[in-house]
């Protein structure tokens, strides 16, 4: 009826709500925030997650006011309303969820972008670091993203970390362009403390003008999860690069910057007997690579493992599939010596990477033979 006010925000929730000691503040918040979406009175809605936010950024549209407000060690919840739309924000860490509701779809979406217009946290480009992607699943929450700089060393800087076939194989790696990428595989296997997770930031570092570097931390989880890693693999795509003032009319496409997928200390899914052990997992890692899913997407796969070659599953393997497959051993005993300065504590097979430095410390890696010292759990 006309000259009726709304009903307050609270008092639209079509559910009765049981609370216990188990509920906290955001919970609350989130379930008043269904209200009016749940009864139609607001029936669309937009979302967005930004990975970096500012700390000031308020990331509430003009004309919204605060309805409610909770902090907690790790999340903080805000819940605010104007007219015709309200707006649920959810921070986390340095990231943060911010949801729309409204009457209309073009409402929630400008009130949406209002919301998060300048928010971002851009760091400040560090020639010495190199921004790097974090995939992860959240129970009830689907796949996260979150970005971090990480120090990444130059290749000319580190290539004495390594001995003489691996340096060979990776100087053609760090030169490598998307017109040069044949095979969408890049294996390094090793024993531990080779410096296997070093070249790989390094290779970042190389490759950060066309290449989007992103570690997926659960890759037991992704290969299990259909949504997940179709969420990963052709979802909306980050980064993808702005259009060239100079190159190109308008109406050209942008160009899709390439990814490449990292999966650390993944033995259990590309060993000979995985395909028994982890069922479906290594065919959709292969799918990925260069099958059906991986069709039309510029993904690359980078895999770490320390099993030997002759232990990992043929298809893994099989010539044609890696666009690079390095064994990442110890370094030889002279390039050991010439390493370190000095001939005391190395062996007679060389050292890892890890031993050589575990000695210029001074430190020994404890119950380790001194003629094969290893750091089995130390990687670089």
């Amino acid at each position: 009826m006309g000259g009726m006010s709304a009903p307050r925000l609270h008092d639209v929730l079509p559910i009765r709500l049981g609370l216990d000691d188990n509920d906290s503040p955001s919970d609350v918040i989130d379930a008043l925030f269904l209200g009016r979406f749940a009864t139609g009175d607001q029936p669309y809605s937009h979302t967005t997650t930004i990975d970096r936010a500012k700390r000031d950024a308020s990331l509430l549209p003009p004309g919204a006011t605060v309805v409610r407000a909770a902090r907690g060690d790790d999340r903080s919840a805000l819940l605010a309303e104007g007219e015709g739309f309200t707006v649920l924000v959810s921070r986390w860490n340095a990231g943060a969820d911010v949801t729309v509701t409204a009457t209309s779809a073009e409402l929630a979406e400008r009130m949406l972008k209002l919301a998060v217009e300048d928010a971002n946290d851009e760091p400040e480009d560090v020639p010495e670091q190199v921004k790097m992607g974090f995939w992860y699943h959240v129970p009830g929450r689907g796949p996260r993203r979150t970005t971090r700089q990480i120090a990444a060393a130059s290749w000319q800087d580190v290539r004495s970390n390594y001995t003489a076939p691996v340096v060979d194989a990776m100087d053609g790696l760090m030169k490598l362009t998307p017109d040069d990428v044949a095979g969408r595989l890049l294996l390094l296997h090793g024993p531990p403390g080779t410096g296997k997770t070093s070249a790989l930031r390094t290779l970042a570092r190389a490759w950060r003008d066309w290449c989007q570097v992103d570690c997926v931390l659960d890759p037991e989880r992704l290969f299990n999860d259909v949504g997940y890693l179709m969420h990963l693999a052709i979802g909306d795509e980050d980064g993808a690069d702005d259009d060239d003032d100079d190159a190109g009319g308008a109406g050209e496409q942008k160009k899709e910057r390439w990814r490449l997928l990292l999966l650390e200390d993944c033995d259990e899914l590309i060993r000979g007997e995985a395909k028994d052990a982890t069922g479906q997992a290594l065919s959709r890692l292969l799918n990925l690579t260069d099958g059906l899913l991986g069709q039309g997407r510029n993904v690359l796969v980078g895999v770490t493992t320390n099993e030997d070659l002759e232990r990992l599953h043929p298809a893994v393997v099989r010539p044609g599939r890696a666009l690079a497959r390095i064994e990442v051993g110890p370094l030889t005993r002279a390039e050991s010596v010439a390493w370190l300065g000095t001939d005391q504590g190395v062996g007679d097979e060389g050292s890892t990477l890890a031993e050589l430095y575990a000695l210029r410390r001074g430190t020994t890696p404890p119950g380790i033979p001194n003629s094969r010292r290893s750091a089995p759990g130390l990687y670089l």
